[in-house]
């Protein structure tokens, strides 16, 4: 008796959490899989590569083991298509068995506050993708002509964003930040940077490690305020915190007892803070700002103390949220894709076959990297547990390359990104920057593949 044919799965999304799926799926002895990691990009790797801040060489390490993921023959990346444009869940119902959504949460929370979409008030989500290269993002998009510049969160992005503004440019040339971003860098006068915290540092959601980066700066004195720190050994607040926060608090404390040295910039962490209006007639000139404390309930109030602060630039950074795929369920409370252990679940609560989720879609923005890699697995058992049913209700596929064919996408190819590849390993040796140095914009990613 011949084997059944590979069960086909379509997932959609290349980063981590993408790419962790088609992981579990060839790690697993039950069924016999054929995996095609889709994406609108021609470059894989999601916010690896366009997410984690360019000084994060440990981090930007991941993706030389997803690479390993890619490179499996059971696995093929395709690049250039877009779910929503170019196919619709229909067209991968007719090629494949199943599909998994890794699309991630691509947009930025709002503040909520006056003046938030004046020029110069923008998403941390833009800056990032700017100085990590992403192809949409437009080159000419920040000057960096402000003197002073307030960072609105308390998560690991807003810290990479300090960073990033807070060093110099010979810090990052080894890295593989774009060129025109090193060249804005260096010219900026960006001289003091608020991070702004609404709560207390036990509540902030930095990693330990993310915290301690900052702390080492070369460029720039990081500056904590005793008060905000000095949190009672045996109080409740400290004994229930969790150790991560524990640590932070340790981390912090230290620093507020070290004079800041006279560097080049300034790092001020302001916690119990929140903006209440970004200030401006035709461009930001000032951020209002009022002190915060928690209140009965445990609800965050205001205390009425308020101040300007004399920013030209606001960058919030206070969390992403997920976007609605089409025709795919979709919880605009939570901003996820309903589920139940992975299974998409439409709006009565009933099973959508043959439909799953993995990554931020799936839990919200929440984890790091790694995080990914067990929600992931989650995902595929139950596909795995689904296959059965999975074949009998689409025996014959139809071939995934004549409904790609009919997408009128450019489609891209593993391939293609390592002519990309060995393209910015080019330029780094031309301009004598470390190993890599991220080509700008679409133009430049089409002519690395000839296209």
């Amino acid at each position: 008796m011949s084997s059944p044919d590979p069960l086909r799965v379509a997932v959609i999304g290349s980063g981590p959490a993408g790419i962790y799926t088609a992981d579990a799926l060839t790690r697993q002895n039950r069924e016999d899989v054929a995996v095609d990691v889709v994406d609108r990009l021609p470059t894989p790797y999601g916010l690896v590569r366009y997410g984690v801040a360019p000084d994060h060489l440990k981090i930007k390490g991941v993706a030389r083991s997803l690479r390993r993921v890619l490179e499996d023959p059971r696995v093929r990346f395709v690049g250039g298509v877009e779910f929503g444009r170019h196919v619709t869940r229909d067209d991968l119902a007719r090629a494949y068995h199943a599909v998994v959504y890794a699309t991630g949460a691509s947009v930025d929370r709002r503040l909520g506050i006056p003046g938030e979409d004046l020029p110069g008030s923008v998403a941390a989500t833009d800056f990032v993708n700017w100085y990590c290269g992403h192809p949409d993002a437009e080159v000419a998009r920040f000057v960096l002509d402000a003197e002073e510049v307030a960072v609105v969160g308390a998560g690991n992005v807003a810290l990479d964003v300090v960073r990033v503004l807070a060093k110099s440019a010979d810090e990052l040339r080894a890295t593989d930040i774009p060129q025109h971003v090193l060249d804005v860098l260096a010219a900026s006068r960006v001289r003091r940077i608020h991070l702004l915290a609404r709560r207390g540092p036990l509540e902030a959601r930095f990693t330990a490690p993310e915290l301690r980066d900052l702390g080492e700066l070369a460029n720039a004195d990081v500056v904590v305020r005793p008060d905000q720190v000095d949190v009672d050994p045996a109080g409740e607040e400290l004994l229930h915190a969790a150790r991560a926060a524990r640590t932070n608090l340790r981390i912090l404390a230290e620093w507020a007892r070290r004079p800041p040295a006279g560097r080049p910039r300034r790092v001020d962490l302001r916690f119990w803070t929140r903006p209440t209006a970004v200030l401006g007639a035709d461009r930001v000139t000032g951020l209002r700002v009022e002190g915060t404390r928690i209140g009965d309930g445990g609800r965050l109030v205001g205390t009425g103390v308020e101040e300007v602060l004399d920013t030209g630039m606001v960058l919030r950074s206070i969390g992403y949220a997920g976007v609605p795929l089409a025709g795919v369920p979709f919880d605009e409370a939570t901003r996820t894709v309903p589920h139940a252990d992975g299974r998409v679940l439409d709006a009565a609560g009933a099973v959508v076959p043959g439909d799953y989720v993995a990554g931020w879609i799936k839990r919200g923005a929440t984890g790091v990297i790694g995080t990914n890699k067990s929600d992931a697995a989650a995902t595929v058992r139950a596909l795995l547990d689904d296959a059965p049913a999975l074949r009998a209700a689409r025996p014959a596929p139809e071939p995934a390359d004549r409904v790609l064919a009919a997408s009128g996408a450019t489609v891209t190819d593993y391939a293609d990104w390592l002519a990309i590849d060995a393209a910015e390993a080019e330029q780094a040796s031309r301009l004598e920057r470390g190993e890599r140095v991220k080509l700008p914009g679409w133009a430049e990613l089409r002519a690395a593949i000839g296209r």
